[in-house]
């Protein structure tokens, strides 16, 4: 299993943050030490389901659309929806937070799960923070390593 953690941001809105680009760069590492990882941003929707469509493999990039209207997991829930994922023989799995409008319905309907980090609204990149670390806890959570007290 490979895990790309994806962002729509058009390049006239993005900007630089040192922190939080340190913290993104930190999980997707120590993620790396359990699967193949890496961040990617996109341009547009149109950019994204572009690349999606061209992933390799025996089957499909598995997506995992984040939007507030998704299903609430907790840690535990998510590791075992991973877990799960990687027992079936995913071969990418791809977690994606949307364009500020939010997802199109076609591409809500293309999603594998549509995941809500909770009702608050965050900024794009802190989003992908708490996004790529709670992948990394869930990885830990699968490997029974003690990063996670059940907290």
């Amino acid at each position: 299993m490979k895990i790309t953690l994806a962002g729509i941001v058009p390049r006239r809105s993005r900007t630089k943050s040192d922190a939080t680009d340190r913290l993104l760069a930190d999980y997707t590492e120590r993620t790396a030490r359990y699967v193949p990882c890496d961040s990617q941003l996109f341009e547009s929707e149109a950019a994204f389901l572009d690349w999606l469509d061209r992933q390799p493999g025996r089957t499909p990039a598995y997506a995992v659309l984040l939007d507030s209207r998704g299903k609430q997991l907790s840690s535990e829930e998510l590791a075992s929806t991973i877990g799960r994922l990687r027992d079936e023989g995913t071969q990418r799995l791809v977690f994606a937070i949307g364009p500020a409008d939010g997802w199109s319905p076609e591409t809500l309907r293309r999603a594998g799960l549509v995941l809500s980090l909770g009702r608050i609204t965050l900024p794009h990149q802190l989003a992908r923070v708490v996004l790529a670390e709670q992948v990394y806890r869930a990885f830990t959570i699968l490997a029974g390593h003690p990063y996670h007290s059940g907290h």
